[in-house]
């Protein structure tokens, strides 16, 4: 018997920076809190196994038995901490996924390829796949690109909201900077996905003209139908299905609907209709945000993702498309565009 699946391109979970005892968010866009943010996170993560935590809203323990799943574990770099404290930080959270990943050993798998995750399943575990999301975390040093492969990223979102060395979020103007279009050079060689979820359109733009490989939108979803400027635009999402790229839907209410309202399934499927209208039955997946943002109940745990396939499938999709968004794009994409883990 083969079990449902579930391939997940985005969680905030590892680094925890929601206050799971107040289900709201520490401050970390001030310059000011820069210090703070850092002690918070720490005390928050130190210790802890924040991916099996149950009060966050992912967490591995919460997958439903049967369920295939891979989930992408991001560590999350605040704009307000920069340089050789960004690489700091980064360091502290890819060695608490470290000692997460033998604690909970029992229960999931680090993988760095699609091949790994594969063998995860095969033998009833989880799949563990460490992102990054701010390339700050590269503190303008290209040679830590090879060392965040070495250490098993798979996938770097290259802006948050501000502006990094590579370029700039979509709070702000800038495209990206010389340093940011080497980074993406490096980042193909080594056989990391760049990702451009946060990267506002003029940075989109110069990826085009620099990338020589598909990359990824890990939760981005569709500006035409929620216009937010974290959203791609119809022409974007044009050139990613072009390019044979990845899009993962986002379930942060504010990237659903725009006017305030809680978002339903009906709210997620509208973004599907769109994005199928555009041909992007083969680059469609899911990038849930858990943990990372305002999610609607219908959207903000394991078991409600899992129930996704039903829905899909009153909506009228194909048994093999329903397959495509949850899991099997995302797969295939990894087999294509990721190199196996470095030995």
């Amino acid at each position: 018997m083969l079990y449902p699946a579930i391939f997940d391109l985005h969680c905030d979970t590892l680094t925890a920076f929601m206050d799971v005892s107040q289900d709201t968010f520490l401050s970390l866009e001030r310059p000011e809190s820069r210090t703070q943010a850092m002690t918070a996170l720490r005390s928050c993560a130190q210790g802890n196994d924040t991916l099996n935590d149950p009060r966050h809203q992912f967490a591995f323990c919460k997958i439903p038995a049967g369920v295939r799943w891979a989930q992408c574990c991001t560590i999350f770099v605040p704009d307000s901490i920069k340089g050789a404290d960004a690489a700091d930080y980064y360091t502290f959270h890819r060695d608490s996924f470290s000692r997460q990943m033998s604690t909970l050993e029992g229960l999931l798998s680090p993988c760095g390829s699609a091949e790994e995750v594969e063998k995860a399943w095969s033998t009833g575990k989880a799949a563990a796949l460490l992102t990054v999301e701010n390339a700050s975390a590269l503190a303008g040093d290209l040679s830590r690109v090879e060392q965040l492969r070495r250490d098993g990223v798979v996938m770097v979102t290259l802006t948050w909201n501000g502006a990094n060395e590579l370029g700039s979020g979509h709070s702000t103007d800038g495209g990206l900077t010389p340093f940011g279009k080497a980074a993406v050079r490096e980042m193909e060689h080594q056989g990391i996905l760049a990702d451009v979820s946060h990267l506002n359109d003029r940075g989109f733009f110069d990826l085009l003209d620099v990338c020589q490989k598909p990359f990824t939108a890990s939760h981005s979803n569709a500006r035409a139908v929620c216009p937010h400027r974290r959203n791609l635009t119809d022409e974007q999402i044009r050139e990613m299905v072009e390019r044979k790229c990845l899009i993962g839907l986002n379930y942060y209410n504010a990237f659903l609907r725009s006017d305030g309202t809680k978002a339903t399934l009906e709210d997620l499927w509208r973004h599907v209709e769109h994005f199928l209208e555009l041909d992007a039955g083969d680059c469609l997946a899911l990038g849930s945000d858990f943990d990372g943002a305002d999610l609607p109940p219908c959207l903000n745990a394991p078991k409600q993702i899992v129930g996704l396939k039903e829905f899909f499938r009153k909506k009228g999709l194909s048994p093999t498309l329903t397959e495509q968004i949850l899991w099997r794009n995302a797969l295939d994409f990894f087999k294509a565009n990721v190199k196996k883990s470095p030995a």
